[in-house]
């Protein structure tokens, strides 16, 4: 994710706190202590949750003290006592954040979320109370004004330009009224943004398909149903199958369940999550946010939210986003309607008098899918166990950058699911830290990212390494069996890893353009690139292995997949594209949203006509991404950043999968430049063009 430049804590830090308690000493607060752990990780085994309030207060006493030693300086403003000062401070504050907030995303409990839940208007305070401190502005500004003068190199210069930057676009040149009024608006946005999180993920948890009886499981898979078991179990209901909202549950049922009003059910509290008029509705909340979005946006001097985001991307404005996402709309949704009518032919096939609705979807399409291909998911799953596509994106690492991964069993973890490895470079020095927590648990929320616990920065020259993290929601392991993977899922592991490429590699100065923090629409490049690799003919020979025989996948089915490759494409590009304008329709809005938001959504879909048997991606009320996620008028970004990888990937296979020159200008001008460089520039620097379009259409088989 994109971290500000000024406070690079407070994006990283999603959630936070503030409290009164009595602060302990800080010889007893863990998180207050110079780590004494390998490579200097959190202590994970020594932090408890009341460690964070305290932790919290003396980090926030100790970065106004630093703020204040910048502002009181009587030395005429520089770059080393003004901007340099600035990127040094809150480095307490940040280890903290980083710890507090994935700790919050990935194994969270009921004390963390009333943590978070009381801290969020504390941390937008304290970023207001620096971010519009007329004094610490008036030094920024005067450094700003001789910046021509300074000699500063690439780096210095960016620094510098980002952090002037980051005040502007945080209202420094407002009146003192103005400021006030942002103030409570920051306030009230990020109590809002923490409780959208925590409804969801309270939603999420409280639903459970019970299901008695062995008849009603017709279709489905033994390890999908063994895993239901096992579910049933832990909840106590042993005997039975319990399935949840969570993706490796939920979405098998909805593809292989026979049973059509127990696929309506699930799905009916899958696409309504939020959306029920009770403690944990997210309507009026969204509502809220989007226009709260909307007067900050103005109050800045923008006609809307997008238009203040994507000044910062390399969309630019909301008038391009719109100009791809239509352009892809129209091929996209046709294809769609062809496989609408795919599947109602099916449907009539076997006797049905009924029209395909969202919850028969990816049934009917698994039906059409073997059929037409003789392909069968569960054929494929036993060569992508979690071990063997870990391994596999390791081995793509190796083969592009040298990159080497050793598991470590010293480093605490957070959870004992969690593995560790130590990342080495082509000359066996140490590159970085990547710990992978890859099962679901009720105490982590759902989906799939990369975060950081250190970003990557240098001091005297001598570069710090980061600790990265990667977090997904996967099938478990049943009984003795390894974790088996759909290849969605396997990609999904490659994606992640591309992200954490990002943050691994990085080589600049400073951690506040370190890695991922580039723009949203460039940020999924290094990860969506990675996935061109996992679906590759000759790759999936190289780590697609047969969990028992330890057989690689034979040449016929990679060809069936292959021939499948752009089969429901036009579903799945028409659900990922309404729910990018979705997006765009909430955040380009130029007057406050009124009435009903579910008639909002509906009012949006019916005008871009899409069709009753696709829903959004994500529905308002549980489009985390946008409201709790950090991606409000940026969810268009996997699209915009899939041209890219299209083209970068078509960079590669004109000379060979993984020539190194190509390589070594990938990891040169993309991965190791973190945000130290415009990013259509560093493209072209990479490719020595302009991304071509043609790819993407290609490749989800659009053209």
């Amino acid at each position: 994710m994109k971290k500000k430049r000024l406070l690079p804590f407070f994006l990283i830090l999603a959630t936070a706190f503030v409290g009164c308690e009595q602060k302990k000493q800080m010889t007893d607060n863990p998180l207050l202590l110079t780590y004494d752990t390998p490579f200097n990780v959190p202590p994970f085994d020594k932090i408890k949750d009341e460690h964070f309030k305290p932790a919290f207060e003396e980090a926030l006493k100790v970065h106004n003290l630093e703020i204040d030693t910048i502002i009181n300086n009587t030395e005429d403003p520089s770059f080393n006592n003004t901007i340099l000062a600035l990127e040094n401070a809150g480095k307490l504050l940040t280890n903290v954040s980083s710890v507090f907030s994935n700790l919050n995303s990935a194994n969270s409990n009921d004390s963390l979320k009333a943590i978070a839940k009381e801290l969020a208007p504390v941390l937008s305070a304290h970023q207001d109370e620096i971010s519009l401190n007329a004094k610490l502005f008036d030094r920024v500004k005067a450094v700003w004004s001789k910046k021509a003068t300074l000699g500063l190199d690439v780096e210095d210069n960016k620094l510098l330009e980002e952090t002037y930057k980051s005040f502007v676009r945080s209202g420094a040149n407002l009146k003192d009224a103005d400021k006030e009024k942002l103030k409570k608006i920051n306030s009230e946005l990020s109590s809002l943004t923490v409780q959208f999180g925590q409804n969801l993920m309270t939603e999420s948890k409280a639903f459970e398909l019970v299901v008695d009886s062995a008849s009603q499981l017709e279709g489905l898979p033994e390890a999908l149903k063994s895993a239901a078991a096992d579910e049933a179990k832990i909840k106590g209901k042993e005997g039975k199958w319990v399935f949840t909202l969570q993706n490796p549950s939920i979405m098998p049922f909805l593809q292989y369940a026979k049973n059509r009003e127990l696929r309506k059910q699930i799905w009916e509290a899958y696409q309504t999550q939020g959306n029920h008029d009770d403690a944990t509705d997210n309507k009026e909340i969204l509502r809220k946010m989007a226009n709260l979005r909307l007067s900050k946006a103005k109050l800045l001097g923008y006609p809307s939210h997008a238009a203040f985001v994507l000044e910062e991307s390399m969309a630019q404005n909301p008038a391009n986003v719109y100009a791809l996402l239509n352009k892809l709309w129209a091929p996209a949704l046709t294809k769609a309607k062809g496989e609408a009518a795919d599947i109602d032919k099916e449907i009539k096939e076997e006797g049905g008098n009924f029209e395909v609705a969202p919850y028969d979807w990816r049934y009917y399409t698994e039906i059409i899918r073997q059929k037409r291909f003789a392909l069968n998911e569960e054929e494929i799953k036993p060569y992508f166990s979690l071990p063997t596509v870990r391994e596999g994106a390791f081995a793509v690492a190796n083969k592009l950058y040298g990159l080497t991964f050793v598991a470590l069993n010293n480093v605490p973890v957070y959870q004992k699911d969690v593995e560790v490895y130590e990342v080495k470079d082509k000359d066996g020095s140490h590159l970085g830290l990547l710990y992978a927590d890859f099962f679901p648990r009720e105490s982590k929320r759902s989906g799939a990212w990369m975060t950081s616990f250190r970003s990557q920065s240098k001091t005297e020259g001598k570069r710090n390494a980061p600790v990265i993290s990667i977090v997904c929601n996967f099938t478990k392991p049943v009984g003795d069996e390894p974790a088996l993977l759909t290849f969605d899922e396997a990609t999904t592991l490659f994606h992640e890893f591309g992200h954490a490429l990002h943050g691994l590699l990085s080589n600049v100065k400073y951690r506040s353009l370190a890695g991922t923090s580039v723009s949203r629409d460039f940020v999924e490049l290094p990860s969506q690139v990675m996935e061109n690799w996992a679906a590759d003919p000759q790759v999936l020979k190289e780590y697609a292995k047969h969990y028992k025989t330890k057989e690689a996948i034979p040449d016929s089915l990679i060809a069936k997949m292959e021939k499948a490759g752009t089969f429901d494409q036009g579903f799945a590009t028409v659900e990922y594209l309404a729910a990018s304008l979705l997006d765009m329709n909430y955040h380009a809005a130029t007057s406050p949203i009124t009435g009903n938001i579910n008639d909002f959504e509906k009012g949006a879909m019916k005008k871009i006509g899409l069709i009753d048997a696709i829903i959004p991606r994500y529905r308002s009320t549980y489009f985390q991404h946008i409201f709790a996620g950090g991606y409000s008028a940026g969810y268009y970004a996997y699209i915009w950043s899939e041209v890219l990888d299209s083209d970068a990937f078509a960079a590669f296979k004109e000379k060979s999968l993984y020539d190194q020159p190509t390589a070594d200008s990938f990891r040169r001008n993309i991965l190791e430049k973190g945000g130290t460089g415009d990013a259509a520039q560093m493209y072209k620097t990479f490719r020595g063009a302009d991304p071509d379009p043609k790819y993407l259409l290609i490749k989800r088989g659009l053209n």
